[in-house]
């Protein structure tokens, strides 16, 4: 499991002395336990802990790039920097992501089963890729690749 993993590595920083891993890592932490309060006694709570970790780990990436491109623009190469090494820690606990060449063999796929055939049918085929591939495709991408195979 991803938990197990994270707070294995989060034990490893700490005694390597790694004051930035184990920042990134206790923040990682910081954000599983708030998701973990917020979906205490819902009822739609997803019953894999791996792909709601997965997708708590993408958005952080996301807001993290986000900050980046921000960072960038305001002259600030420094913080940038240091959103950058938090960005690449919070990557090594994500599963392997699909390249472009499997993520274009998937959509085929889900087209050639779903017989989606507009962009009419994209959200059909978005939701078949999310709940397959959530964690292995980024869905900002995805959904980029998706529009172009049905237009």
């Amino acid at each position: 499991m991803i938990r197990d993993d994270i707070k294995a590595a989060s034990i490893s920083a700490m005694k390597s002395g790694d004051k930035s891993r184990t920042a990134a890592i206790r923040l990682i932490q910081a954000s599983l336990k708030n998701r973990d309060i917020e979906l205490r006694g819902a009822a739609g709570a997803p019953s894999d802990d791996d792909a709601l970790v997965t997708e708590l780990l993408q958005k952080m990436i996301k807001q993290r790039r986000e900050s980046i491109a921000l960072y960038e623009q305001g002259g600030r190469a420094e913080l940038a920097a240091g959103e950058q090494a938090e960005v690449e820690v919070i990557a090594g606990f994500l599963p392997r992501q699909m390249d472009e060449e499997e993520a274009k063999a998937a959509i085929e796929a889900i087209v050639a089963e779903t017989g989606a055939a507009s962009l009419k049918d994209m959200g059909r085929v978005m939701a078949a890729l999310k709940e397959r591939h959530a964690g292995a495709l980024d869905m900002s991408k995805a959904s980029a690749l998706v529009k172009a195979r049905l237009s």
